[in-house]
């Protein structure tokens, strides 16, 4: 909501100085309690984990166990048709085959959202001009934008000189936008209408400005994009589909057979 604030309620809220910046001491205290400018991920499963784990679901293994049943039917008669078994089995193995692939697209997307994290920041501390890694910026810092550089987190603009700012990576805009710091909000706004915010993970193409850092890491824009990578359950593969769908009609079926038996006996 910092982008509906005045200049000086944001320098109230996050207690900075605009000339100055942060003193070193509370930059390292606020290091601490935010944490790093990094966006996290969980640590990487071994794929052989991965695969086993698409068999964790209940109609999965119905239809393992049918299969196993099937081919135990077969060798009892001594028919020896295990055609039936070897197609289940084929189909749950391309099933969680499809399942791993969609997990490892997931994993490269967020890569691609990590390269898209600024690798250094020129900031303002103690009233000097400093680099930093941009991953120890912290809410509150003061932070110079140039041409070139990717903005290193989501900053409310102080100033602005023709400041124009790729953001299609975020917001799929084709075209830089051009920001200006005394842009006021009124009301809520698409994120790629909000003209007075620099957003994480962008790249500025013209201009200069000063802006101050609200949101670090996963609070940023782009951290809210890889968190709904990284949480969200991967889409269910077609054969998913299907048994979700045969087990809700089952379960139907079920129920139905339950409450007749109850009104019957009821009456």
């Amino acid at each position: 909501m910092e982008h509906l604030m005045s200049k000086e309620e944001v320098k109230r809220k996050f207690k900075t100085d605009f000339i100055r910046g942060l003193k070193q001491g509370e930059a390292e205290a606020r290091l601490e309690t935010f944490g790093k400018n990094i966006l996290k991920h969980e640590k990487k499963q071994n794929i052989f984990i991965k695969f086993i784990k698409q068999f964790n679901d209940f109609m999965i293994i119905i239809l393992i166990l049918a299969s196993c049943v099937s081919a135990i039917m077969a060798k009892v008669d001594g028919t020896g048709d295990y055609i039936e078994s070897i197609i289940i089995i084929t189909i749950v193995v391309f099933n969680a085959i499809m399942g791993l692939v969609q997990e490892s697209k997931a994993e490269k997307s967020l890569e691609a959202l990590k390269k898209m994290s600024a690798p250094t920041a020129k900031v303002i501390r103690d009233g000097e001009q400093r680099i930093i890694q941009a991953e120890n910026v912290v809410p509150g810092d003061i932070v110079i934008l140039e041409a070139g550089n990717y903005v290193p987190a989501d900053a409310r603009l102080l100033e602005s000189f023709n400041l124009k700012i790729d953001e299609s990576s975020l917001t799929g805009e084709t075209v830089p936008v051009l920001k200006n710091d005394k842009f006021e909000v009124k009301g809520e706004l698409e994120t790629a209408d909000i003209l007075n915010m620099a957003w994480g993970g962008t790249m500025i193409t013209n201009g200069h400005a000063k802006a101050v850092i609200i949101k670090t890491g996963m609070e940023t824009k782009l951290g809210e994009i890889a968190k709904i990578i990284s949480e969200d359950e991967a889409p269910q593969t077609p054969i998913q589909r299907k048994l979700e769908e045969v087990r809700k009609k089952s379960w139907d079926c079920v129920f139905s057979y339950m409450w007749t038996y109850i009104f019957y006996w009821g009456i």
